[in-house]
């Protein structure tokens, strides 16, 4: 395989042919006029910036009034930070908002749950809270009655 030396060219006998189909093209329009890449100059772009800073402002709906992305603008930002025309404290700042507690959690109350142990004809009731190392001997006794 040899090594890629750029896009394929088709040899077109000095007709112009099609990128897709590779057939000949019938009509060849020349578009003039802007390009749809703006130049924008440093004025502008610090305009654009400082509106950028105001507070309350979005960064995406400046870009998109001023027909720029949100990325040219973040960038535009950093070389003027960079260059020092824009002072760091211009920045706005992360604020949190603050933590309002309405009332304070009620403790719920857990119902009580019954346990009931069948060994023979002794039935063994208690609640839940008993924990197994008191439970155990109670069983044992319970079992050698039988």
């Amino acid at each position: 395989m040899r090594p890629s030396r750029g896009p394929r060219r088709m040899r077109t006998k000095g007709r112009p042919f099609g990128r897709l189909t590779g057939r000949p093209v019938s009509r060849l329009e020349v578009l003039e006029g802007p390009s749809g890449r703006r130049v924008r100059s440093e004025a502008e772009r610090a305009r654009i910036v400082a509106e950028s800073l105001l507070p309350g402002a979005q960064v995406s709906e400046v870009a998109r009034k001023h027909g720029a992305t949100r990325w040219q603008i973040y960038d535009w930002r950093r070389r003027f930070r960079q260059r020092g025309m824009l002072a760091p404290c211009e920045v706005s700042q992360s604020t949190f908002a603050p933590l309002v507690v309405e009332s304070a959690l009620e403790e719920r109350q857990v119902p009580a749950i019954k346990l009931e142990i069948a060994i023979g004809d002794v039935v063994l009731r208690t609640d839940t809270a008993i924990d197994g190392e008191q439970l155990s001997p109670v069983i044992r006794a319970l079992r050698a009655l039988r």
